[in-house]
């Protein structure tokens, strides 16, 4: 089996992870976690405001602290990320949750979402967590099955404006 690691964010790994978000970007998919958004195009920057983020530093109002890991294989490869919030404001308990993860579009329905869920869950009892939430859209099944494989308990649905329908699930750490 592939060796796989969390790592957090780092100036090493710049040419891979400009890899990873180019990929995305060219995929025209929409980009989660929301976090992998942020423009890398000043790298040093970028990672400054994930570290920041961690610390709760220079937040905006409707932010919480938040860790970002990044997936990577023993080629340094950038597979995933990761993005697990230490708390929940009232939003992200009914639609974001403590955990949002992705996978490189090219690196789908290989097993890695399933063990980024898993690694993450380990960094979140690191971050005193006693459970986590994770939410994904119902037609997201290869979501779904990736979060009930780690051992998630569902709870309430909850529809957005648009109609749009989210699973919420519980893990407890």
């Amino acid at each position: 089996m592939e060796q796989l690691s969390l790592i957090r964010p780092s100036m090493d790994y710049e040419s891979e992870y400009l890899a990873f978000y180019n990929e995305w970007k060219e995929s025209g998919e929409v980009m989660i976690p929301t976090v992998i958004n942020k423009d890398p195009t000043n790298f040093q920057n970028m990672i400054q405001f994930l570290l920041d983020s961690e610390q709760g530093k220079n937040l905006p109002a409707n932010r919480v602290p938040a860790s970002t890991f990044w997936l990577v294989n023993e080629k340094k490869k950038v597979i995933g990320v990761v993005n697990i919030r230490h708390q929940l404001t009232e939003s992200l308990f009914h639609s974001g949750g403590h955990i949002g993860y992705g996978i490189r579009p090219s690196e789908r329905r290989k097993g890695y979402a399933t063990k980024l869920l898993s690694l993450s869950l380990e960094k979140a009892k690191e971050l005193a967590l006693e459970k986590v939430l994770l939410v994904c859209d119902a037609k997201n099944i290869g979501s779904e099955k990736t979060i009930l494989k780690n051992g998630g308990i569902p709870d309430k649905d909850f529809m957005k404006e648009d109609g749009t329908i989210l699973k919420r699930y519980w893990i407890h750490l």
